[in-house]
């Protein structure tokens, strides 16, 4: 457990371990709270804090349930205020034997006359997150889709019905008799729906999961990946990410305090016929990048954007390097049931040893097909999930009652013919199918090289045939990919999204010949992209 000391001024502000070790040091003004950003502080600190220094009314206010998260906007509020000079924060590297001293990150603050500091112009540096960047994508191609209405082969969802067992559920719950259905639910997780959760991964993963311990229900997976990375990320803490990686990785690592590191999948060959699984990690490159300060790898299979399934050779490896430096894996795992024959999805939580390190994220917007009902879950070890728990019991609190009860019922029907051909999680991949090779077909025709994917529900293509045909100087993005689809939105009515969006910074490079595509939409749709582009091309 954490614990905050408050002392005199002119001392120093500790934060400790159960064990005394010191985490961080300040000086600050008499009877202040140090909250530092991302600690947690419990009860029993409260009661050794009252114990040791007396009530406080500023403490009991911030200490007043039975876990407590501070995050950055009270540190802002209760710490900065009052300092006298620099704070300086160590960071924890020697989480285990042999690690290496700790390390000095300073939050370099703007010295005021009285002493005290201007919190408007506070730099973090290991904080920083541009807003503007990871608010572009989303924000920009949304407004170009308003502005051009171009066909939307972009954005990762369907533009046609859910299927009816989960429909008919929610329109049931809201008219239940239960007064209940419509009040909040456990916070985390609707009893009903994290029994049908355990009670479906148990049979999957071969091992008994406790539906109140291991399995935590979030606002969609997105809350899923961002408690997990918030429960477990410490100031300096690096995070291993494989490029391209769903966007939101990178800003949830480093608005916990956590650095990204890079590894790129890189295909083979980009003629012929390419499938994702030909994109493929360099391993001594990924060797390379674990050491004493990993905390963890977030993995993502099947892949957004390659739809890439990783292999159990591939896993195996990633799983090695885990145990040998005793990290964490985030194994994001959001498009479970659509994989394409012959290939199989394989949880890296089965493999030997690898259970008791990973956290693993379901999601039923991409199981049920209903993105907007934002309903996840993650699943693992008790000590693992207490973590998320706590960020999520402090933040989101509870989901939502009528869709968790309806989500439940749909697990509950999909498990009775689990091994059926009409099982969900079967014919979606096999409804699918045809839509991927539809795509693939009129990407080829036109001059691009698609990667076929193994699964999920999007589809990356090679342009840079079709380039002289494009007017990419009328567009002022620095990337090409971005240059490409705007241009095309705007010229050609057809909207796709720019994979540079998904790496860090030095290798966008590899991924601005190529746009993403998705392909989970109308049968006319998709012939209307085709004719779109045949039109173009002519």
């Amino acid at each position: 457990m954490l614990m905050a000391h408050v002392v005199p001024a002119g001392c120093q502000v500790q934060v400790e371990t159960g064990r005394g070790r010191v985490l961080a040091a300040a000086g600050l003004g008499a009877g202040r709270v140090a909250a530092v950003a991302g600690l947690l502080v419990g009860r029993q600190a409260h009661r050794r804090l009252r114990r040791v220094h007396g009530p406080r009314r500023n403490l009991r206010a911030l200490l007043t349930s039975e876990f407590h998260f501070l995050p950055m906007d009270l540190f802002i509020s209760k710490v900065m205020p009052v300092a006298r000079g620099p704070l300086k924060f160590f960071n924890p590297r020697n989480r285990r034997e042999g690690g290496r001293e700790n390390s000095k990150i300073t939050f370099v603050t703007e010295s005021k006359g009285d002493g005290g500091c201007d919190v408007d112009r506070m730099k973090i540096n290991s904080l920083t997150i541009n807003s503007k960047k990871y608010l572009s994508l989303t924000v920009e191609y949304i407004q170009l889709a308003l502005q051009y209405k171009p066909l939307n082969l972009g954005q990762g969802f369907p533009d046609y019905y859910a299927p009816e067992n989960v429909t008919n559920a929610l329109a049931a719950v809201a008219k239940s008799d239960n007064p209940l259905m419509q009040q909040y639910t456990r916070g985390f997780g609707h009893p009903r729906l994290v029994n049908a959760i355990a009670k479906f991964y148990s049979k999957l993963i071969n091992r008994d999961l406790d539906p109140n311990k291991e399995v935590l229900v979030t606002a969609g997976a997105y809350e899923a990946l961002y408690s997990s990375l918030q429960g477990h990320t410490n100031l300096g803490d690096e995070w291993i990410i494989i490029e391209p990686f769903f966007d939101c990785y990178v800003p949830m690592v480093q608005s916990a305090g956590g650095i990204p590191r890079y590894i790129a999948l890189k295909p083979k060959s980009t003629s012929g016929t390419v499938t994702s699984g030909d994109w493929v990690f360099d391993r001594k490159e990924m060797e390379s990048l674990f050491n004493e300060k990993t905390k963890g790898i977030i993995i993502n299979t099947p892949h957004n954007p390659i739809g890439k399934v990783f292999t159990l050779d591939e896993l195996q490896f990633i799983a090695n390097l885990t145990k040998k430096w005793n990290v964490l894996v985030i194994s994001d795992e959001v498009y479970e049931h659509i994989v394409y024959e012959p290939y199989k999805h394989i949880r890296i939580a089965t493999l030997p040893g690898m259970y008791e390190r990973t956290i693993t994220i379901g999601s039923a917007g991409k199981t049920f097909s209903v993105t907007g009902w934002k309903i996840g879950w993650a699943y693992g070890p008790a000590n693992l999930l207490y973590n998320l728990q706590v960020v999520h019991q402090n933040s989101v609190y509870t989901c939502t009652t009528p869709t968790q009860e309806a989500v439940a019922i749909g697990f509950e029907l999909e498990m009775e013919r689990l091994e059926q051909p009409d099982c969900y999680f079967r014919s979606l991949a096999m409804e699918l199918l045809p839509k991927r090779d539809y795509m693939a077909k009129f990407l080829r025709e036109v001059g691009m090289v698609p990667t076929i994917p193994e699964g999920g529900y999007f589809m990356l293509a090679n342009w840079s045939a079709l380039e002289n045909k494009v007017k990419l100087h009328e567009e002022t993005d620095e990337n090409k990919d971005y240059r490409f689809t705007k241009w095309m939105t705007k010229n050609v009515g057809l909207q796709g999204i720019p994979p540079t969006a998904f790496y860090g910074p030095e290798h966008k490079t590899l991924a601005e010949d190529y746009v993403r595509y998705c392909f989970i939409k109308k049968d006319e749709n998709l012939k209307a992209a085709a004719k779109i582009l045949k039109k173009w091309v002519s």
